[in-house]
């Protein structure tokens, strides 16, 4: 079926690089059915409904061409940070995000025509992590200080948290920093700070928590109070859709749902709309052993981030899914009609 794009709007040459992961076929899918023409470039071209470029992350190639008259450059690039926390994953992980983002200035200050937008992907874990009195993570945006930057400020993570939360901030504060540090008067930047995208699809955080829910494993992770940042797949896809349009937007954006909440809360409302009245907790040392069998990181379950949208909301941005437990019903209920 043809998309028909309203009057007002025009169909856009939107290019990915790196856009071969979840999120980025979920984008793609997403603007190719809004009727936009979407270029993937991927170390690996694989068979989809928009097109495919091989490019590696590294060295200027033929697929430079592609960005030359695009009208949005979407970097989606980096290894994923859902692996264990050894040296060679870090440096992967540090090395992957900086060097393409590197290379992708190098390529634009060539064009004739360079695009007109540029994102580029961070995250918003580049907040110091604070308290109020009672001991309840304070909330963060864009006009946050990140840890860098936040005079006579200290984490408030305990050890090793500190430790492992300081590198997870220092590879996001230098991949912004690549991104910002030379000046394309003729692109607009956007950096992406982004939460956890929730999608109905297998391998997605929400597959991997749902499957512990209906094992009756979906109890609170560690002592539960640390905060969630998430944004359903859908909203993720209208913020960058929002930002596209207002030439007016720049600099870091947080790409959140506005009401994160704890995680004994989100594991609550996830077990509510699968119907699971009961869940095992997992103590910290569970999630630490889980995560090592599973060549994964237990920071991406025990860390805490309070974000939220100040510049989307501030600009006039509605969310489809604000609350959580709305959004995990919507999830389920995608999830039963392609999985179950």
């Amino acid at each position: 079926m043809q998309i028909v794009l309203p009057a007002t709007e025009r169909a856009l040459r939107i290019v990915l690089p790196g856009g071969s992961g979840q999120v980025g076929r979920m984008l793609a899918r997403q603007l190719q059915e809004r009727g936009h023409h979407v270029t993937v470039l991927t170390r690996g071209p694989y068979s989809a409904a928009w097109q495919t470029v091989h490019w590696d992350g590294e060295h200027p190639g033929p697929w430079v061409q592609y960005l030359e008259d695009a009208d949005v450059c979407i970097n989606l690039t980096g290894h994923t940070i859902n692996c264990r926390p050894t040296e060679a994953n870090r440096k992967a992980i540090y090395q992957s995000r900086i060097d393409s983002t590197r290379l992708l200035h190098e390529a634009i200050a060539g064009l004739a025509n360079p695009p007109r937008l540029w994102m580029n992907a961070s995250a918003a874990t580049i907040y110091t992590r604070t308290l109020d009195a009672d001991g309840v993570d304070l909330p963060v945006d864009e006009s946050s200080e990140p840890e860098s930057e936040a005079a006579g400020v200290k984490s408030a993570e305990p050890e090793p948290w500190a430790r492992a939360r300081g590198f997870t901030r220092r590879v996001v504060r230098d991949w912004e920093a690549a991104f910002f540090a030379t000046e394309t008067p003729r692109t607009r930047k956007i950096a992406l700070r982004s939460a956890v995208t929730l999608s109905p699809t297998p391998g997605n955080v929400f597959a991997v928590l749902s499957n512990l829910v209906r094992m009756s494993l979906g109890g609170k992770a560690g002592n539960g109070r640390q905060f969630v940042p998430w944004i359903h797949e859908a909203d993720y896809a209208r913020a960058v859709e929002f930002l596209i349009e207002r030439e007016d937007l720049a600099g870091p954006v947080n790409l959140c749902a506005p009401h994160p909440i704890q995680n004994r809360e989100f594991m609550e409302a996830l077990r509510d709309a699968w119907n699971m009245p009961n869940g095992f907790p997992a103590p910290s040392p569970a999630i630490w052993l889980g995560a090592w069998l599973m060549d994964s990181n237990p920071e991406l379950v025990l860390s805490s981030c309070r974000a939220v949208p100040r510049r989307l909301l501030d600009a006039g941005f509605e969310f489809e899914f604000p609350d959580w437990p709305d959004a995990a019903e919507d999830l389920v209920r995608q999830w039963r009609r392609r999985n179950d």
